[in-house]
């Protein structure tokens, strides 16, 4: 599966002034109210790394099921968005939306890649993909994989992790949460060829179990893989 790519963007909040109203020019002018001054803002205060690491960790472990919609955009600006479906430890899937044509399965031992278009399928070790860490029964990022940097910024926590165990090479990936809640909202996987891969997470829910049958991997499947 050729990845795809984008450049993380940050947002920041500003804030709108109030508007005065002028009194009729018939009447004597009143002396304008002094606004009063908004209180300082609080210097930001990064989080400390460990504790970073740690909320990771928790969340990752609490975690066990997971559903809702993915996007995917690439480094020519295109496009995909689906559904996500995660039951932890090792089962996961990806399905895309039309006119895509790619169906991701992970079955807990087994990554299947199917493209409806081409009528391929390949079949990798989950031990071979970069998100393996995250599939596992306990995750523990300082021991599951290389921590390269961790920053927080208003709003976001990211946490970049190396992966040299991957297909093809050495992978990077960056975590990225939200601050205030510390869920995962995106990943931005780059591959051992340079290639970027960001997907965005939105309308998760953590309480449903999925439906098992998502993540089987026939043995027909198997036996027609194109390796």
């Amino acid at each position: 599966m050729k990845p795809t790519a984008l450049t993380i963007a940050l947002f920041l909040a500003l804030a709108a002034a109030a508007q005065l109203q002028a009194e009729p020019f018939s009447k004597p002018a009143k002396p304008a109210a002094t606004a009063a001054k908004p209180a300082p803002a609080k210097p930001f205060v990064p989080m400390d790394p460990l504790a970073a690491i740690q909320k990771a960790n928790a969340y990752f472990n609490a975690a066990t099921n997971m559903t809702g919609d993915f996007v995917q955009i690439g480094p020519d600006g295109k496009r995909s968005e689906g559904k996500i479906f995660v039951q932890r430890p090792g089962k996961l899937r990806f399905e895309y939306a039309p006119p895509a044509t790619l169906e991701i399965v992970a079955d807990g031992l087994s990554v299947a890649v199917h493209d409806r278009k081409t009528a391929t399928k390949d079949i990798y070790f989950i031990s071979q993909t970069p998100l393996k860490f995250l599939l596992k029964d306990q995750v523990d990022l300082s021991r599951d994989v290389k921590i390269i940097d961790v920053k927080s910024e208003p709003g976001a926590v990211t946490i970049l992790v190396e992966d040299k165990a991957t297909f093809g090479g050495t992978s990077q990936i960056k975590l990225v949460f939200d601050l205030a809640k510390f869920t995962l909202k995106q990943w931005q996987v780059t591959d051992p060829q340079g290639y970027e891969t960001l997907v965005s997470l939105f309308n998760i829910d953590l309480s449903k179990k999925p439906d098992p049958n998502l993540f089987q991997i026939t043995q027909e499947n198997l036996l027609n893989t194109n390796n």
